[in-house]
């Protein structure tokens, strides 16, 4: 080979080469394109949904000198929706999903498509346009005042959860509205016009509906471990409490359904609402005893064969916690555009009105957007990164989510279903360190197991470091949803009074 072809071909790689970088880099601005337009999708298809939501709320009300009022009051409620889908909706799924009961795709699917039935079958026909009545209408000084003072507790509101959302922290948009309502009555009437009694109820229920939900979650989780989990045959345990648990939850979400989730279809008395618990419980029992008997057969005796026979009552939770959260919390979202939308339509302010079919399709359209775009990572949050989940403490979640909007109703509460759920959460995992640590059953339990020569890995038996790491309550998350509870209502108090301050320079 001559010096000439060993030139041509070291010319020739050098060639080869120099294309295969330009190559890599055509290769690395492709990939940067895609992720880029990744990243733009969600704050695309929210700006569509927008301008859709205020064009549909245009056309609906047709052209009039006050068409603009309703156009930007519908894209503040779409906004709203938005928020709420992206925060509230998580404490629904979140735990089914962390106990892998559900996929987050099937979770996002099944959430999306109850709160819309619910919101559209059984919602509210009237809501309270101050929302729960905190500030007094007849100390509103004209129209314009209350319009654009519910302008600004829809964007504060909004704009808190959005915060909220953004820190990963699960909030209660009830909460945010509350505020919001009450710093822009506060700014455009004073704190006269301010009910300082219901806002003294709500403060309370701040408190008492989390450790309430807390407490009952731990309860039944004890029963759940004492019964079954530390019983030296768990299948048979299983086989005699798993039915009378499923029952008990079916029976339970009968009477929640029938408080709260059905109020626009049925308004039962204290005694209908007992003796359907009664036959729902009956049913449910005598049908899934032989079911549960089925499934059983074969199992391990182990807890990881328990854990199946929960999937099917949890997804079933989540399905029926969306319904009642549609037919409930979408309502109360879009409160104070149903108010705007009276007042410009009918010239007066009401205590309640009538929500019109379009603005519940507005809200439960934008809550299924907000939940699939953003809803994920507080899903995450609250069914995985609080405290481990297996299904038996989602269970225990759900199933006092439940119990405890009954007895806040009984006792007429004002609660929230975030401050429920996640107070919850934190109850399934804060008893588990106390159970952990002082639990004579448990020790006498782990005793026997390892005399009987168990090779399987159980997860009770890791150094206290890494139950510390991997299972028991995240003091950092804890603090900082606390942190977030403790200030949603002064917080969005503030941002709206600012809000209706800026305003005050248009009207």
């Amino acid at each position: 080979m001559t010096v000439k072809d060993t030139a041509t071909q070291r010319q020739a790689a050098t060639r080869k080469s120099s294309l295969d970088k330009d190559l890599n880099k055509f290769m690395t601005l492709e990939r940067a394109g895609r992720s880029l337009s990744a990243r733009l999708a969600a704050p695309g298809l929210t700006l569509v949904f927008l301008v859709l939501a205020g064009l549909y709320a245009g056309l609906t009300m047709g052209i009039s000198s006050s068409t603009l009022f309703i156009v930007v009051a519908a894209v503040l409620g779409g906004y709203m929706a938005l928020t709420i889908g992206a925060n509230d909706v998580a404490n629904n799924v979140g735990p089914a999903v962390g106990a892998r009961a559900l996929t987050l795709i099937g979770a996002l699917g099944i959430a999306a498509t109850f709160e819309t039935v619910g919101a559209l079958l059984a919602g509210g026909d009237v809501v309270a346009t101050i929302s729960k009545g905190i500030i007094d209408p007849a100390l509103i000084a004209d129209n314009n005042t209350f319009i654009w003072a519910m302008m600004a507790a829809l964007l504060s509101s909004a704009l808190w959860v959005h915060v909220a959302t953004w820190i990963g922290a699960p909030v209660s948009t009830t909460h945010s509205v509350v505020g919001g309502v009450m710093g822009a009555g506060i700014a455009a009437a004073g704190f006269s016009a301010v009910d300082w009694s219901i806002m003294g109820a709500i403060t309370a229920s701040w408190v008492i509906s989390p450790l309430l939900s807390g407490v009952i979650a731990a309860a039944f989780l004890a029963l759940i471990k004492i019964n079954i989990v530390y019983q030296d045959d768990k299948i048979a345990a299983a086989r005699r409490w798993v039915p009378l648990l499923m029952a008990f939850m079916a029976a339970t979400f009968a009477c929640y359904l029938s408080v709260k989730g059905l109020k626009k279809v049925w308004h039962p008395n204290a005694w209908e609402i007992a003796i359907l618990g009664v036959a729902v419980f009956a049913l449910t029992f005598v049908a899934t005893k032989p079911w549960v008997y089925y499934q059983s057969q074969g199992m391990e005796n182990r807890n990881q064969s328990l854990r199946k026979l929960f999937h099917l009552p949890l997804i079933c939770s989540a399905a029926l916690l969306s319904f009642a959260h549609g037919a409930n919390d979408v309502a109360n979202a879009v409160g104070p555009l149903a108010a705007i939308v009276h007042t410009v339509e009918f010239g007066d302010i009401s205590s309640a009105v009538n929500i019109p079919v379009w603005i519940m399709l507005i809200g439960a359209a934008g809550i299924s957007l907000g939940l699939f775009l953003y809803g994920p990572r507080l899903i995450r949050m609250v069914g995985q990164q609080i405290t481990k989940m297996n299904p038996m403490r989602a269970y225990c979640v759900a199933l006092s989510a439940a119990v405890t909007v009954i007895f806040a109703s009984a006792f007429g509460l004002p609660v929230s279903s975030t401050h429920i759920a996640v107070g919850a959460v934190f109850g399934v995992g804060f008893f588990r360190e106390y159970y952990t640590a002082h639990s004579k059953r448990r020790r006498e339990h782990m005793r026997r197991q390892r005399k009987g020569g168990a090779d399987r890995w159980d997860e009770s038996l890791a150094p206290p470091e890494e139950l510390q790491r991997r299972k028991l309550v995240r003091r950092a998350h804890f603090t900082t949803i606390i942190a977030a509870w403790v200030i949603t209502v002064p917080v969005a108090a503030v941002m709206s009074a600012g809000i209706y301050g800026l305003t005050t320079l248009f009207h």
